[in-house]
């Protein structure tokens, strides 16, 4: 019965673990009534495993008899409860319970008829088994099939384990693998743990042994999946009887043997290796304990009636008495353990292969889903890739329609010009029209003037009627009502690391594309920023170009003025990388998203990028060029990409403007650039200070001091009235929405710029388009230069400084198009700008407007200007007590137009929107009056530095180095330095002074008549004549030292050029060309009509330059570029020039030595229509300028066009010399001692005449004088701008044929008719006004 009992106690937690949580499970009592006999299913265990098994526990758990009474007398009263919940609720046990099917009542049964059922028949077995409950409620039902399959469906593998020799705390593990091979406790059947040995054999061995253990879990597995799905539920499967013939004829022992058989061996194991503690345990019937040796021997027996006797024996049945108490309570334990764990396990091993399988479904479902977004993505990149080609080949078309357009201009212009093939003088058009041209020389003015195509007189503008301006007071209210953010605070920069190289960063690696598909690294949304236009397109770039294409279908692009557009260049454009010079980041609406990249051809382009991220993928798929070569900084991306403090700071340029070697319009152009200050966007043009405050009187002496301004004050605060207005205006501010300011509009903003060039076009059309079509009130248009001062200093809504402009363009002040700009209420018509009485024409005032701006006075402050405009006192405490706080919109940093998301906020000023309060909450029209807002206040430039600017060193300090370009000296040398005289007594017709200290060779080189050259070493001591420390006794102390190889007259081999002219050449100056390095002599005038490249160290000839169809008669070398680059003009008797590139690196005519044989001109230059005999070149503005054997002279661009021509005086008609200066000063000699001075742009300046036959003119570096030469042996210099005479040297023995200037230009070299070349000492700063008044 307690076998019994315990099976009952142990199915019963298995069998509802969920609905029976806090009751016990049932123990032994006699009070319990079983209901009908056990049903025997093959529960995989055999008793005396079971049996040796608990009493293994016991060992490790037996606490002795008070423990022990304890737990059975609670045992007994949970056992009671549990039939009195029986008794009274049964339905409620089997809806809980349905694997319970009958529970037998057999009361003081013993373990003899136990073996008797266990010997039984087996069809017996069959008979008796428990047909299964059928659920009482079909609901129930549906939900136990529903649960129980899911529960476990997954759990398809049992975990058998061998059981030799289990350790006595195994239980539960043993268990785990035994039942659950033989789980169909749950599926209906009432198994009974301990009736093992009633089931057949084979299904014994499946579930204990390891033999078969695959097999039997297999087997076990499939019948309880199936039977817990099939509709009846059905008991565990058993295997098919014995045949009944052979059950009848067996004796009782072949029947043990046969039901044992497999088991036994295992019971026979079990019962040896416990022999010690059974032997203590199982007690004679007299309380004697049994002898080991009687257990062990079993060991050795075969027979299974030894095993049966045992376990029938009274011993056995004492032992179990004692014993059983606590074994039974642990077995209880272990086995609701082991139900807790064995169902824990299960659903848990079940949730894993669920969550296996779902992450493997996800996993499919994933992977679909990546192949299916890669395929669209494939498909989304083709097309792309398709467009972007469409792109590409359309925007190919459009440069090209471009391209052809300018060429067949060009062509025109070639051939209707007056001077063209075509041309006639009654063909030339009544009005020629011109405009600016957007070239920039080194110091970034924009001088030249070029043809225009679109010009006119814009008859068709009216102006504007005085009631179209609103007062100062409604401007103001519309500036006032965005809210103020907090402006961003300055703390200083870190600072920019110019050591080691970021850019070795790949190209791909920083802009992570992986694999580049065709030939497009980067293509981007961008905006061209030109002045008056922002075009939307697609910026494109390939490995060695960038191309931009306008977007054409833009709603915004096609409201842009056809006539706008004309001006604006790019908008279909493409620049190759090899023409990219240096690449600035740039500002756009005060946000840091723009780049403004540089050309060789001396312009600039500007784009304007969606965010910070992509400027910098475009900077670094860009060339590695930095911001070039003029500011001492490496040519690095990262350069590129630093900010304008660090570029400061980084820069050499202080310390050079500080030391003088540059000049203050030099240094303020390189602080407007590097502040982010464009030609490109007109709210961020160059500013520049008004200097003089003197425009009345009819002299201006530049040495008083009254006539200047006092450039550590604003303009706004400069009258001391308007000063206290505005101071009043800060310190009563009552606007909440605005932080308070002194002046509500600014010194630069695109309005200004413009009212200033209204005059020049591309100025005018952009004007007039700002402006509904119309020129201003004439009572407010520019029209005098002492007025505009005027109002700067009393009209308080005016606080203009000034453009660049005013310093070198003086066309801006002319109506040269014939404006029609109205009458003045004064009835003063409105046409050029009236000019200070002080200056004659516009040159003047430009020009003495600069000297004023480089005078001393000026340099003594301008370092407080610019802690103004770009320094500490821009802006915080140190603005505010300078009086020089402007709309905060103005600064950088104070709004970030991307974070502007929330426009309830803020409101939309009335100014810019006429809206319905219930409408008018959107944030794009919020952003863009914001921009408008911007737009019209103008742009503080970028704070370049955060601490006072050094001032700049006194010209006093500098007097004795060297290289300062002001060096104010005592005359102490002679006039002549030196003669040098050469063997041969063959005039010296050309010397090139190549002498800056950096050249291999520092040399004089002079060519005689006879074409004999020399290399005479040049030595820089002479720079340091009458400094501090110098001495006639050191070795090299004149300054030319004559070729050795002439002097010996050892190796005049190598310095003749034997190969013949032709005779009709008359050789002077214009017939050679030495190059920058001195390593090369070009020679022209050869009867094959071509000129030759000879080298100066062998007089080997390198190479023969063929091109002209007649003799070639001149040439000449422009200024050469690091690496010393050059253009070379040849002119001929055809009468044409040629323009050559000569490379410095592979010392060739042309880029390619491959091709060095046949090398191409860079463009043919075609107008006159005699013999060129004389040209000069000027790389920094682009021009030739030629002039012919009976005139005239023609201005051409370095690209081919015909400019025009300079049309001297009458008298002037057959020019022999011609010298350009970079600063647009073009002297022309013409025969019989007449001299003229021409602007680059036509116009004549001056002119005189001279008795002397002129060989040589000269001009000096600043372009202000000229010296000439000629056969009277007399040097003279001259003021350019006026011919006026500053000083004659003592006369020469013989006539002069050539001269130079030393880089330095402190020393003339001339070459002489004897033979000989004198060195003069020349100073041209004794001659400078300042000079000459202080000194």
């Amino acid at each position: 019965i307690l076998f019994k009992l315990i099976s009952i106690i142990i199915e019963t937690p298995a069998a509802f673990p969920d609905t029976v949580k806090e009751k016990e499970a049932p123990t032994p009592g006699e009070d319990i009534h079983l209901e009908s006999s056990i049903p025997h299913t093959d529960s995989g265990i055999g008793e005396e495993q079971v049996a040796n098994i608990l009493n293994g526990a016991e060992l490790e758990t037996s606490t002795g008899p008070d423990a022990m009474s304890e737990l059975l007398s609670t045992l007994s009263n949970e056992v009671k409860k549990s039939q009195e919940s029986l008794t009274e609720n049964p339905s409620e046990i089997l809806k809980s319970a349905p694997s319970i099917s009958s529970i037998s009542q057999t009361k003081g049964i013993n373990v003899k008829e136990i073996l008797k059922s266990l010997v039984a028949a087996p069809v017996e077995i069959a008979e008796c088994g428990p047909e299964p409950v059928p659920y009482p409620d079909p609901a129930l039902k549906r939900e136990a099939q529903a649960i129980l399959p899911m529960q476990f469906h997954s759990f398809d593998r049992s975990v058998v384990v061998p059981v030799k020799k289990p350790p006595p705390g195994s239980l539960a593990v043993t268990t785990v693998g035994a039942t659950a091979a033989g789980s169909g406790l749950p599926t209906g059947s009432t198994s009974n743990i301990f009736a093992a040995t009633g089931a057949t054999p084979k299904s014994m061995i499946n579930t204990t042994g390891a033999v078969d253990s695959g097999s039997s879990s297999s087997s076990s597995s499939s019948s309880f999946v199936n039977g817990a799905t099939s509709k009846n539920l059905p008991a565990v499967q058993t295997v098919a009887p014995m045949p009944e013939d052979s059950a009848e004829n067996m004796s009782i022992t072949a029947k043990l043997e046969r039901a044992l058989e497999k088991v036994a061996p295992l019971l026979r194991e079990i019962f040896v290796d416990f022999a010690p503690f059974l032997s203590r345990t199982l007690l004679g019937s007299h309380g004697q304990e049994l002898l080991i040796e009687g257990l062990v021997c079993m060991k050795s027996s075969t027979s299974v009636v030894e095993l049966v006797m045992l376990l029938c024996s009274q011993e056995w049945q004492n032992s179990i008495q004692k014993n059983a108490g606590l074994a039974f309570i642990e077995l209880i334990n272990e086995g609701r353990l082991l139900c807790h764990a064995m169902k824990d396990h299960i659903v848990r091993v079940a949730n894993e292969a669920e969550f296996i399988l779902n992450r493997q479904r996800a996993e499919d479902v994933h992977k679909h889903a990546e192949f299916e977004s890669q395929c669209a993505q494939y498909a989304a990149d083709r097309r792309e890739e398709e467009k972007m080609c469409d792109h590409l080949i359309s925007a190919a078309k459009h440069r090209d329609h471009v391209t052809a357009n300018q060429l067949k201009q060009k062509i025109l212009n070639i051939l209707t010009n007056k001077h063209g093939a075509w041309g006639a003088v009654s063909h030339s058009q009544l009005h020629d029209f011109w405009r600016l041209d957007y070239w920039e020389d080194d110091l970034r003015r924009r001088r030249r003037f070029v043809r225009n195509a679109f010009g006119s007189t814009h008859a068709e503008a009216l102006l504007k009627a005085a009631i179209e301006y609103g007062t100062e007071e409604d401007v103001v209210k519309s500036k006032k009502t965005f809210r103020s953010q907090a402006i961003v605070n300055q703390n200083a920069e870190t600072e920019l690391m110019l050591e080691g190289d970021d850019d070795a960063v790949s190209l791909l690696q920083e802009k992570e594309i992986d694999n580049l598909a065709g030939p497009v690294v980067l293509s981007t949304p961008a905006q061209l920023i030109a002045p008056v236009v922002v075009a939307k397109g697609t910026l494109s770039i390939t490995t060695t170009e960038i191309y931009f294409e306008v977007d054409e279908d833009d709603p915004a692009f096609k409201k842009i003025d056809t006539k706008v557009l004309a001006y604006t260049e790019g908008l279909h454009g493409k620049w190759m990388f090899s023409e990219i010079r240096a690449v600035f980041s740039r500002r756009y609406l005060l946000q840091n998203t723009a780049l403004e990249v540089f050309m060789a051809n001396r312009t600039s382009v500007m784009f304007n990028f969606p965010d910070q991220a992509t400027v910098k993928k475009v900077v670094y798929s860009l060339p590695r060029v930095g911001v070039g070569t003029s500011y001492g900084l490496p040519q690095a991306r990262r350069i590129s990409l630093a900010t304008p403090r660090q570029l400061y700071k980084s820069s050499n340029m202080t310390q050079r403007w500080q030391r003088r070697e540059i000049s203050n319009f030099e240094y303020l152009m390189f602080l407007n650039t590097i502040a982010g200050r464009t030609y490109n966007d007109l709210n961020q043009y160059p500013v520049f200070p008004w200097v003089l405050t003197n425009y009345e009187s009819e002299e201006l002496d530049l040495t008083l001091p009254g006539n200047f301004r006092d450039l550590s004050k604003p303009i706004g605060a400069l009258n001391p009235k308007r000063a206290v207005f505005y101071a009043e205006r800060y310190e009563t501010w009552e606007d909440d929405q605005s932080p308070p300011y002194h002046y509500n509009t600014h010194y630069s903003t695109a309005t200004s710029t413009l009212s200033w060039l209204v005059r020049i076009e591309p100025f005018t059309t952009f004007f007039l388009n700002a402006n509904d079509g119309k020129f201003d009130h004439p009572n407010r248009t520019f029209s005098s230069v002492a007025r505009s001062w005027r109002t700067s200093q009393r009209d308080t809504s005016d606080v203009k400084e000034l453009i660049p402009e005013f310093y070198y363009l003086p066309e801006m002040f002319v109506n040269s198009n014939g404006y029609n700009l109205g009458v003045r209420e004064d009835e003063v018509v409105v046409n050029d700008v009236d000019l200070p009485p002080w200056a004659k024409k516009p040159e003047d005032f430009v020009r003495i407007n600069r000297m004023a701006l480089e005078s001393e006075f000026v340099s003594c402050q301008l370092h407080q200007w610019i802690d103004l405009v770009f320094g500490y006192k821009q802006r915080g405490p140190e603005a505010v007590r300078a009086l020089n706080v402007f709309h905060y919109l103005t600064y950088e940093g104070s709004v970030n137009l991307d974070s502007i998301t929330d426009p309830v906020l803020r409101e939309i000023p009335e100014a810019y929107f006429i809206r319905d309060p219930h409408t008018f909450l959107l944030t794009k029209d919020f952003i863009k009056a914001m921009e408008a807002q911007i737009q019209n206040f103008g742009q503080t430039p970028s704070q370049l530095l955060i601490e006072p600017h050094p001032p700049r060193s006194s010209a006093m300090h500098l007097c004795f180095l060297p290289q300062s370009p002001l060096m104010f000296k005592d005359q102490m040398q002679q006039d002549v330095i030196m003669v040098l005289k050469f063997p041969s007594n063959s005039p010296v017709t050309h010397v090139a002074a190549n002498t800056l200290p950096h050249l291999t060779i520092p040399a004089v080189v002079t060519v005689t008549c006879s074409r004999l050259f020399a290399v005479n070493r040049w030595h820089n001591t002479v720079g340091l004549r009458g400094a501090p420390g110098y001495s006639l006794d050191q070795a090299h102390h004149l300054p030319i030292e004559m070729d050795p190889l002439i002097a010996n007259n050892s190796g005049v081999n190598k310095r003749q050029i034997t190969d013949l002219v032709d005779q009709s050449i008359q050789i002077n100056a214009h017939c050679f060309v030495v190059t920058a390095d001195n390593r090369y002599i070009l020679i022209c005038g050869f009867w094959d009509k071509s000129f030759r490249v000879y080298s100066t160290e062998t007089g080997k000839l390198t190479q023969i330059v063929f091109g002209h169809w007649d003799v070639v008669t001149c040439l000449a070398r422009s200024e050469s570029y690091i690496g010393g680059d050059c253009y070379i003009v040849s002119g001929s008797r055809d009468a044409t020039l040629l323009l050559w590139y000569w490379s410095g690196r592979h010392h060739i005519i042309g880029d390619n030595p491959n091709s060095s044989d046949y090398p191409a001109p860079r463009a043919v230059l075609t107008g006159h229509d005699h013999e060129v005999v004389c040209v000069s070149v000027c790389a920094e503005l682009g021009l030739v300028i030629s002039g012919a054997k009976e005139g005239p002279c023609l201005v051409h661009t370095i690209t081919g066009d015909l400019l025009r021509a300079l049309e001297g005086p009458e008298n002037c008609l057959f020019p022999r010399l011609i010298s350009v200066s970079s600063e647009g000063h073009c002297i022309i000699y013409y025969e019989r001692g007449r001299f003229s001075n021409f602007s680059i742009n036509g116009k004549l300046l001056a002119q005189m005449e001279i008795n002397d036959s002129t060989r040589a003119i000269l001009l000096s570096s600043d372009g202000q004088n000229l010296v000439t030469g000629g056969d009277n042996g007399v040097v003279e210099v001259w003021q350019a701008c006026d011919f006026k005479q500053l000083y004659i040297y003592p006369g020469c023995d013989a006539g002069i044929r050539a001269m130079d200037l030393s880089h330095d230009q402190r020393t003339l070299i001339t070459g002489m008719a004897s033979g000989s070349i004198v060195a003069f000492n020349i100073d041209f700063n004794r001659w400078h006004y300042e000079h000459q008044n202080r000194y």
